[in-house]
């Protein structure tokens, strides 16, 4: 058994109490931020249209981190309304889903490429969520079902949002090694597959078959992330603790498999028919 007694509280100014969580969670933005710059250098995204994309995903992803989660837990915020305004309790795939909605929505306004912005976010996003998974370890959230194994946590600091003293799978270091997985495979992809814009008839051009098959289009990199992680996101909740929300699954199974059934098919056309869906 591994024992975690570490305060989730890293220091206080005042009575302004800092926890891990939020130090792991401002580092995790930050990497997503940096790669995302990047990326979009790449992507030959200009500065300008690169913050204004970065403040709506930013809005959207908080507003609807806050509302799935309080979806998810009603029955406790029914009866506990004003703790919806603690800085605690969000929820990751309400995160992704509202970032990606509101940059939707960016790029329709603004004329850009939705699948150019997916793009440039998919490589940092699953290094973000690992290192947002450090704070989840250290105070205790999102913690795993009871177990017997040898490679079981238990948490013995009281003020530890784990049950104290039961043997439990470190479901937050499940999350954070698939997360490690799926940035490695992106990274691979993202060498082999160069996002083109090419017209069908202008791949002609290109004197090599390997080549032209190694030329993707937009979205295929940020299908691949939503595919990949909803895949072992599902898997991994089977072993974390949660209410169940429809058939016995949690709420988050039900959004990774409906991201997956949309996820994959739009990965496998895009591939076929190059940029032919646009919306």
């Amino acid at each position: 058994m591994i024992t975690i007694n570490v305060d989730p509280i890293a220091f206080a100014i005042g009575r302004l109490a800092v926890p891990w969580y939020a130090l792991t969670l401002a580092a995790a933005v930050a990497t997503v931020m940096v790669m995302a710059w990047r990326e979009a250098r790449r992507a030959g995204i200009p500065p300008k249209a690169f913050w204004q994309g970065a403040a709506w995903a930013f809005a959207g992803g908080v507003t609807a981190a806050k509302l799935v989660h309080v979806v998810d837990w009603w029955e406790h915020y029914a009866t506990h309304p004003r703790e919806i305004l603690r800085p605690e309790g969000w929820a990751l795939y309400g995160a992704i889903l509202g970032a990606l909605l509101a940059v939707w929505g960016y790029a329709r306004i603004s004329g850009t490429s939705f699948w150019r912005w997916g793009d440039v976010i998919a490589l940092g996003a699953p290094l973000g969520q690992a290192i947002g998974r450090v704070g989840c370890i250290i105070q205790g959230c999102c913690y795993g079902v009871p177990t017997s194994l040898p490679w079981a946590v238990v948490y013995t600091h009281p003020r530890s949002f784990a049950p104290l003293g039961v043997p439990l799978h470190p479901a937050q270091a499940y999350f954070l090694l698939w997360n490690l997985a799926v940035f490695a495979a992106l990274r691979r992809l993202r060498g082999r597959w160069r996002a083109h814009s090419l017209s069908a008839d202008s791949t002609i051009l290109l004197p090599y078959a390997s080549e032209r098959a190694r030329l993707k289009p937009e979205g295929s990199l940020f299908l691949a992330y939503l595919a990949l992680y909803s895949a072992g996101d599902f898997g991994l909740r089977f072993l974390r603790q949660g209410e169940p929300f429809l058939f016995g699954l949690h709420q988050a199974q039900v959004i990774g498999l409906a991201v997956l059934a949309a996820a994959v098919p739009l990965l496998v056309i895009r591939m076929r028919r190059g940029n032919a869906l646009d919306f």
